[in-house]
């Protein structure tokens, strides 16, 4: 595996991570108690991560 690639893995790796506590926080009562202006921002930061991490792997999926 060339050294790009192990960084392509490794930005996803992080990029989920994040995500999936992202989306515990927009599970919880904390984010239920921000103002509708905040959660619109982090619901539309988690769909576009969503994206990213996609494209993450369809890259990754390439390399094979």
């Amino acid at each position: 595996m060339q050294e790009f690639q192990k960084r392509v893995f490794e930005e996803k790796k992080a990029l989920d991570d994040k995500l999936n506590r992202l989306n515990l926080f927009i599970g919880s009562e904390m984010f239920n108690e921000l103002p509708d202006k905040d959660q619109m921002l982090l619901r539309r930061q988690e769909n576009l991560m969503e994206l990213y991490s996609d494209a993450l792997a369809e890259r990754i999926a390439n390399f094979s």
